[in-house]
This record gives structure tokens, sequence and C-alpha cells, in this order.
């Protein structure tokens, strides 16, 4: 059996992904979460007409935040 058989079962974006997501699950909490913040993304868009550029749209908009939570320490 070669190392290749994954290919007939999914894609290698699909491969891909599963085996992202067992490393960042392998991780120690403080470096997974920072992992996983990393493969946030943010997406958007510009209309240009006459060599100007419109408004920018996020096709997925941050979360808004609610003020800072408070520590426990204070």
């Amino acid at each position: 059996m070669s190392s290749a058989t994954w290919r007939s079962v999914f894609t290698y974006n699909k491969y891909a992904q599963i085996t992202a997501r067992a490393l960042r699950q392998s991780l120690k909490e403080e470096q997974r979460v920072a992992a996983e913040k990393r493969g946030l993304t943010a997406l958007k868009y510009q209309y240009w007409e006459d060599g100007k550029g419109g408004e920018q749209v996020f096709l997925n908009p941050e979360q808004e935040q609610g003020p800072p939570k408070k520590s426990a320490a204070v």
C-alpha cells in the first residue's frame, strides 16, 4: 500500500485541513489559541471606477466586541 492512498478518498485540500486541525489540537492551550487566531481570515473587496477606489466592503466582518472583560485579579 502506498503512502498516497488518501488521494482515492479525498482531495489534497481536505487532507491539508485534517492534518492542520490535528496539529492545532496537539498544541498546548496557549499555542493552540494563537494558532487558531492566525487561521482566521478577513476578506474584503472594493470597486474601482475611473482610477478611484470605492468603499471597502468586508465579506466576513469581524464580530464586534463589547467592553473589555475585567480580570479576576482586579
